[in-house]
């Protein structure tokens, strides 16, 4: 029997780079997508597991990076998706969730054969840790409508081929833990 985690990319967030003005519409529109996502997952019992830049602090940790996403001009975007206490906190430095962090052995540990990606970017750390994911042999799922962009036809481009390069499934929200 499967077991899935839900794991939430790059959503603590500050919003201050250089594509974040392209970036924070489809951001926007994501955040209750997630949201409601953390909540369905939380109550079925499905791991989640926060996955996030550290912002090139090599000092920072999650408590550091949450509360200066909530001191920042965009913390309504991060307070719906705050972790809670059962909530896993993995800190990356690259795109994937994958390179070169604890994921693998952690979800090992939990024997975990399924994850679902969410988060952003669509066309970048999604993209990226969906393969990383497809050549650890895990099973992927991408809902579509809980990915944020920067550039849409690159976020249609890199769900295209998650599906079909990668075999991720990808659907809408609603369709999970139906």
């Amino acid at each position: 029997m499967s077991k899935t985690a839900l794991i939430v990319i790059d959503m603590i967030n500050t919003y201050d780079h250089p594509d974040a003005e392209f970036l924070l519409p489809s951001a926007d529109s994501v955040v209750p997508v997630i949201a409601g996502l953390l909540e369905r997952a939380r109550g079925a019992g499905v791991p989640v597991v926060y996955v996030n830049d550290n912002f090139g602090q090599w000092r920072s940790h999650h408590g550091e990076l949450l509360d200066r996403a909530l001191a920042g001009r965009y913390a309504p975007l991060v307070e719906p998706l705050v972790p809670d206490e059962e909530s896993l906190f993995v800190v990356k430095a690259r795109h994937s969730v994958f390179f070169e962090t604890p994921l693998s052995y952690l979800l090992d540990q939990e024997a975990i054969d399924r994850v679902v990606l969410c988060g952003q970017v669509t066309e970048q750390c999604v993209l990226y840790s969906a393969l990383d994911a497809h050549i650890r042999h895990l099973e992927v799922t991408v809902p579509r409508d809980a990915v944020a962009h920067i550039h849409a036809d690159l976020a249609d481009a890199a769900l295209t081929m998650m599906r079909r390069n990668m075999g991720a499934r990808v659907c809408d929200s609603d369709e999970l833990w139906n």
